[in-house]
């Protein structure tokens, strides 16, 4: 006698032609950490963002687009116009457009953190920094 098996239909999602061009993840090391874009569409991006202990990003502004930033694990010390505040394990802030930031692990973990971009332009480029602790503004 013959069995039958159902079996459940697969689903699956077309990727944009930036993503799937490139890969669903695209890590870029850099000398604070990393960061793997995990998805890319028209005006926005999202990151998996790692700072090492003891380690910052520049003091930076982006004219073309904002940030919100959600900790995942370990703390963040957030620079975002004239405030500082340190973030914990699900707890998020926004930067604006036009805002002078800095993010900084002060903790013994890494601090990993997911950023979502929104704005007409999200190159890499669009990065005026101010101070940088790797020697990489333009003065």
């Amino acid at each position: 006698m013959a069995q039958y098996q159902e079996t459940a239909p697969t689903m699956t999602l077309p990727l944009s032609a930036a993503i799937a061009n490139r890969g669903v993840a695209a890590t870029e090391l850099r000398p604070w950490g990393s960061f793997t874009i995990l998805e890319e569409g028209r005006g926005y991006k999202i990151k998996r963002i790692e700072v090492k202990p003891g380690h910052r990003l520049s003091l930076q502004m982006h004219h073309h687009r904002s940030e919100h930033w959600i900790v995942v694990s370990g703390t963040a010390r957030v620079t975002c116009g004239d405030q500082e505040i340190l973030l914990g394990n699900n707890q998020s802030t926004y930067v604006p457009q036009c805002t002078s930031h800095r993010l900084e692990n002060p903790g013994v973990i890494p601090l990993i953190l997911i950023e979502v971009q929104n704005g007409e332009y999200l190159g890499e480029d669009d990065i005026i920094r101010y101070q940088d602790d790797y020697a990489r503004t333009e003065n």
